[in-house]
């Protein structure tokens, strides 16, 4: 008894706009068992692209709680001991608050630049590998090509 398997190949999605202008056919894509796209163009190098479950740079954002845990932490206790100091120094209200007051301004200017830097330094980080990914993907879509229809394509971009 012999079973067949019957598969359907998926059909390819039309070409985009500034492609479909340039006059260039983009064959179907082969499937699995003939060859992969990496085989199709050698002349292509396709970099390996990072697992989607893997968090891209980790390390740094751990890297960026531990130092923002500790740079708040230091700030408290700074502001502890600038409190206690006016307290035990000036008699009035008026003065401690004064002391506080300027003291807290400085440390809170600094611990927000701190945190906006790193928040500026993450949505690079996003950018960029959103970026590499789109690259990926359209490096791929080229190795699909005939060499003289990637050429045209590349010189439309």
């Amino acid at each position: 008894m012999t079973q067949t398997a019957e598969t359907s190949a998926p059909t390819p999605a039309a070409p985009s706009p500034a492609v479909a202008s340039l006059g260039v056919a983009i064959p179907a894509a082969p499937s699995p068992a003939v060859a992969s796209p990496a085989v199709a163009s050698p002349d292509v190098a396709i970099p390996a692209a990072p697992s989607p479950g893997a968090p891209a740079g980790s390390g740094a954002d751990l890297a960026r709680i531990r130092y923002g845990a500790i740079l708040i932490v230091a700030a408290f206790v700074l502001l502890g001991v600038v409190f206690g100091v006016a307290v035990t120094r000036f008699t009035g209200a008026a003065d401690v608050t004064a002391v506080v007051g300027s003291v807290a301004a400085v440390i809170g200017t600094i611990v927000g630049a701190f945190f906006g830097v790193q928040a500026g330094s993450s949505g690079k980080e996003t950018a960029e590998a959103g970026r590499a990914q789109a690259e990926n993907a359209a490096r791929t879509a080229l190795a699909l090509l005939e060499p003289e229809q990637a050429a045209k394509v590349l010189k439309a971009l």
